[in-house]
């Protein structure tokens, strides 16, 4: 892994309610058309391409780039729940730091229906069996849908060891109201109050609130990274590279540690974090914006202390002192995150990757980090995958 990567084009459609959605297909090659003008180059100069999506059938990444081009390169589809669209990206990242190839197109979409995640497939085991069986002995709550089940109950988890507040939840809520503000790609723009979210319907009395869970979304996003071989010799920008890069996957403790903060992923994303800081040299000190994965509000919290932006038992504080946003420590999801922009499992990846390319250029318009140097990307998927990336500006 000894050749620089850079980001040299990126590209996402406004995401939307499923009931306003385009087919995948569209919104995949929309997506794509913008990456490569961005880039300034071809569908023909692309050498492979890397396509995630969570809720499709087989070779719908071919299905989308067909609309583009059809050059005969090799399309590998990606599926890896809410974390495919950053594996899709580490992929590719990888080929080309390995010498393999030069240029290469990643694409997330997805084409999501109203409702709460389930299981598609109910004729065979499910990879979340283990996850629900130590979350039914940890937290029972058969009734309420799997995904608030556990990123619920990490919540929980939380305010049990650490005296956390439903307040601070909810203000982590607000705090993404007030960034997707400004970001006309974001399908909830309306500013809401600490006190509008907790006053939203309740879900899991005193635990969740329906604010603080990130609605079902449909978009597309897509992102052109080169070698720095290819950037020069094509006239390309090199404004971007990704640093540093780490995949992480469950361990026994998942299971054993009767702690719901580890069975959604609390370990994975630490322990990236940590060999991303190590790669680069860089600590979480130094870094200017973060675009996290807040599939929930309890997620946004405890993830400030997985990646080491505060103390474990620190987040409270670190929200209340204002340093997850402008003016604070680091700013976090300036887009508005999934929270606000919305989280089309396939695309959110790259519509993180899409969000610190632009602050790290200084082209973020309203909602640009002053200053931003260095920014953190970190996506999670349950069953499970995390993937966190640092970007820096060249």
């Amino acid at each position: 892994m000894s050749r620089k990567v850079f980001v040299s084009g990126v590209g996402m459609i406004p995401f939307t309610k499923p009931s306003a959605t385009a087919p995948y297909d569209e919104m995949g090659a929309a997506a794509t058309r913008m990456a490569l003008t961005d880039a300034g180059i071809s569908y023909n100069d692309i050498e492979q391409a890397y396509v995630g999506y969570v809720y499709g059938d087989s070779t719908s990444g071919q299905k989308a780039l067909y609309k583009v081009g059809m050059t005969g390169i090799p399309v590998f589809n990606v599926n890896n729940n809410c974390s495919t669209g950053s594996t899709a990206l580490f992929l590719a990242r990888q080929a080309i730091a390995s010498g393999a190839l030069d240029c290469a197109l990643v694409l997330g979409f997805e084409q999501m229906t109203p409702g709460a995640l389930g299981s598609i497939f109910q004729d065979r085991p499910s990879p979340f069996d283990a996850f629900d069986k130590v979350t039914d002995k940890l937290v029972g709550m058969p009734q309420i849908p799997l995904a608030l089940r556990y990123f619920g109950g990490a919540g929980l988890s939380h305010m049990q060891k650490y005296g956390t507040p439903l307040s601070a939840f909810a203000k982590i809520r607000a705090k993404a109201s007030r960034h997707a503000a400004n970001n006309p790609l974001a399908v909830f723009r309306q500013v809401v109050t600490p006190e509008d979210v907790l006053n939203s319907t309740e879900i899991w009395p005193g635990v969740l609130t329906k604010l603080m869970a990130c609605p079902p979304t449909c978009g597309a996003a897509a992102a052109v990274l080169v070698s720095e071989n290819f950037a020069r010799a094509h006239g390309l920008s090199a404004a971007v590279y990704i640093a540093a890069q780490a995949m992480t996957t469950d361990t026994p403790a998942t299971f054993e540690s009767d702690d719901m903060m580890r069975v959604v992923g609390y370990d994975m994303s630490r322990e990236a974090a940590a060999k991303v800081y190590q790669e680069a040299g860089i600590g979480p000190d130094d870094l200017d914006v973060v675009e996290l994965h807040d599939c929930f509000a309890q997620n946004e919290l405890i993830t400030y202390e997985a990646l080491g932006l505060c103390q474990e038992g620190g987040a409270e504080k670190f929200i209340n002192d204002g340093d997850n946003t402008y003016g604070g420590k680091v700013v976090t999801n300036p887009s508005g995150g999934l929270l606000s922009k919305g989280h089309p499992l396939g695309a959110t990846g790259l519509a993180q990757c899409f969000e610190l390319t632009h602050q790290l250029r200084g082209s973020a318009g309203a909602r640009q980090v002053a200053g931003a140097k260095v920014g953190l990307q970190h996506n999670l998927g349950l069953g499970g995958a995390c993937v966190v990336t640092m970007y820096r500006a060249a």
